[in-house]
Order: structure tokens, then C-alpha cells, then sequence
């Protein structure tokens, strides 16, 4: 499949995303780097707190990049080793939004979740492309990171410019292709979920 088959009211941008594993090793500019986290910084959150954070390394930088890298299981390092930089999306667990004492945010997660979806999309509106991946040592990932208390690994993601599937080891090459989804009437209904 080369392409998703959506509703033509779905914003193109939406429609055309989706996460390829094939990078061509180019670096990417700070500048660039920057409109993708400010587009992060830009989605909602509970009470405003803004929960997420983007520790980054440059694949320019061998040394950060490598410790980046280490975490990875073995299938994502095997791939994610070409892109341009490598970002851990974190969030807060934690917040006081009228001041007083930080108390559990229920939403953490949910709203880092909300942040890495703006910068994927601002990362392909720019002719990047980002692959986040859950396959990693989340502990590893903590130490690498210098993680403080209160703070947790959401996930990795792979940023980058596509390069062609033949990149790829042999055995990912067949699956370097747009995903479907499945149709709304699964995702989304009126009403409770259905009795068992």
C-alpha cells in the first residue's frame, strides 16, 4: 500500500503520515529541530502544565547518539541507527497547576502522547519523517537519560529523512510500507461499550 485510503475531508497532512523505518543518515539543523519541538510544545494539555519533555540527541554527535541508541532493542537499533536524531519523549508525573503542593496528573501520559502526535506531524509537514517505537529497556532508557524523579519514559522516536527501503536489513524491506487502519465503526461508537 502507497498510500491511506481516507475520507478526502481528513487534512492531508494527517492522511499522508505514517512512520517509515528507511533514514538516509542526513543531519538534521537546529532550526529545524526547533519548529518540530515549539509544534510539540503547541498541544493541549490538563490545566495547561505541558508535562512533556524531549531529551534529543544528534546522530552528528557519536558519543550522545550512541548512548541515545543503547536502550533500543536490537530489531529498532538495527534500523534506527540512520536517522538524523533520536528523541525520547518523557513526561511529568506529577504537577501543581495552581500552585501548592505537585500532586498525580492523572493525564501525563495522555498528553505527551497528544505532543509526540503535533511534532510527527510538523516533523512531515517539513519532509521529515518520525518513527516512535516502544520497543526499548524503559530502566536503560531512565539511566541513560539521567531521568529525575517523577519523570518517565514514554518512548523513543526516530526522526529523519526517508531514504529508500533497500537501506533496510533484507528481512524489513517487504514491510517498509503505508499501514492501513481500521475502520471507524471499530474505534468509535455511540453510546457504552458494548455487553460481553
Amino acid at each position: 500500500m502507497s498510500e491511506r485510503n481516507a475520507h478526502p475531508r481528513i487534512v492531508p497532512l494527517i492522511a499522508e503520515r505514517w512512520s517509515p523505518r528507511s533514514f538516509d543518515a542526513s543531519p538534521i539543523p537546529e532550526e529545524d529541530l526547533a519548529v518540530i519541538f515549539e509544534a510539540g510544545g503547541l498541544a493541549p494539555s490538563a490545566f495547561n502544565v505541558q508535562p512533556w519533555r524531549f531529551p534529543y540527541a544528534r546522530r552528528e554527535n557519536e558519543a550522545a547518539f550512541a548512548r541515545f541508541m543503547a536502550p533500543l532493542v536490537e530489531f529498532n537499533q538495527s534500523w534506527a541507527k540512520d536517522a538524523g536524531v533520536l528523541v525520547y519523549v518523557v513526561s511529568e508525573e506529577k504537577s501543581a497547576p495552581y500552585g501548592g503542593e505537585p500532586k498525580p496528573n492523572h493525564s501525563h501520559s495522555f498528553d505527551a502522547g497528544a505532543a509526540w502526535a503535533m511534532l510527527a506531524l510538523q516533523a512531515h509537514a517539513l519532509g521529515y519523517s518520525a518513527h516512535g517505537m516502544t520497543g526499548l529497556d524503559f530502566a536503560k532508557a531512565a539511566e541513560a537519560l539521567n531521568l529525575p524523579e517523577g519523570y518517565r519514559v514514554e518512548a523513543a522516536v526516530a526522526i529523519g529523512r526517508q531514504a529508500p527501503a533497500e537501506r533496510l536489513p533484507e528481512g524489513l524491506r517487504e514491510r517498509e510500507v503505508v499501514s492501513g487502519r481500521k475502520p471507524v465503526g471499530e474505534i468509535a461508537w455511540e453510546g457504552p461499550f458494548p455487553e460481553a
